[in-house]
């Protein structure tokens, strides 16, 4: 959870190939590294609607295993064109 290392890891990732870059973390924090990246990183509004955060579909999920069907079904959302969540 460390942003120096996460937010590298995910600037690479953005500018990569890859139709998916998700981040795990709680709205606030994502809201924080979207305005960190866009004040600091050089990063754009449009640019940064490649990363998904927070990953996975909101379904008000606890458990870990429906936390990996959300994010599953976001992947897939996300693959065959469907915005939901």
């Amino acid at each position: 959870h460390d942003p120096k290392l996460n937010d590298m890891a995910l600037l690479e990732a953005l500018h990569s190939p890859p139709f998916y870059v998700g981040a795990i973390g709680s709205r606030r924090n994502a809201a924080s590294r979207r305005q960190r990246f866009i004040e600091h990183l050089n990063e754009t509004e449009e640019s940064m609607q490649r990363l998904h955060s927070p990953v996975g579909l909101h379904i008000g999920s606890k458990t870990p295993a429906e936390i990996a069907v959300s994010v599953m079904a976001h992947i897939l959302a996300v693959k065959n064109g469907v915005m939901g969540g």
